[in-house]
């Protein structure tokens, strides 16, 4: 038996970055390191449980980004598991989806009411590229890197924290310069990449919520590899403009 189930929510809806691949590496750093770990997929039209110590939530279009608001809603099995302490990670409109409102192209939908977040004015022009996030220091991560594909403006609740402060790219852009949320065991943000491919540090903060202090990790050579693509698309970010407006970033 697994000591650990990881859900991946809805890729079929929330899987328009590569995001699923968040919750396989979650999956195989705890195996790495000796502990039961277990995927658990649920697609639309299945059942949510309510017993993983992990949920993950990624990318996705307007309208099925609404659709897996709405089914989340109905069943309450989301809330409930984050309710009774699970761990969640949320990324671009997985963001969007645990807020309480969000704007989409056929107006504004309802989110589920997790965290104190609204998504409900667009961006101009849409957030397409490298993004650069120095966590907040209390989260002991080094610089996140990844990329932003998305059109909503998010504002956080007097009472939320973001994850961190944006060094280059636009996060949430709300009117600051932040990036996700943090709140309690759930954690937002707009890096896909996946994003725990690029930054194996945030990948084991969120199992050390889960399983505690975690033993070494005896791939060593995974997170050096992870290590290099970060820097080398953080260093990205230092050439000159001419050459960074032509990659697209």
């Amino acid at each position: 038996m697994a000591d650990v189930a990881v859900a991946l929510v809805y890729p079929d809806l929330l899987g328009t970055y590569g995001d699923a691949g968040n919750a396989r590496i979650l999956v195989e750093r705890l195996r790495w390191r000796g502990i039961g770990a277990e995927l658990v997929t649920v697609r639309l039209g299945g059942t949510v449980p309510e017993n993983c110590e992990l949920y993950v939530l990624g990318g996705g279009e307007d309208r099925p980004q609404a659709l897996a608001a709405a089914e989340l809603r109905s069943s309450g099995a989301l809330a409930r598991a984050a309710g009774r302490g699970a761990a969640v990670l949320a990324v671009c409109a997985g963001v969007q989806v645990v807020g309480t409102r969000f704007l989409t192209a056929d107006g504004l939908c309802d989110g589920v009411g997790l965290v104190d977040l609204e998504t409900v004015q667009a961006l101009q022009p849409r957030a397409v590229g490298e993004l650069a996030v120095d966590p907040a220091p209390a989260l002991g991560l080094p610089r996140l890197s990844g990329y932003e594909n998305h059109a909503g403006a998010t504002r956080l609740g007097p009472s939320l924290q973001p994850l961190g402060r944006v060094v280059s790219g636009v996060g949430n852009g709300g009117g600051g310069h932040d990036d996700g949320f943090v709140s309690g065991r759930m954690l937002g943000t707009y890096l896909h990449g996946p994003v725990l491919a690029r930054n194996p540090e945030l990948a084991d903060l969120l199992l050390a919520w889960v399983v505690g202090d975690l033993p070494p990790l005896p791939r060593a050579d995974v997170d050096a590899d992870a290590r290099g693509l970060r820097t080398e698309r953080l260093g990205a970010l230092q050439r000159p403009r001419r050459w960074r407006h032509h990659l697209g970033t």
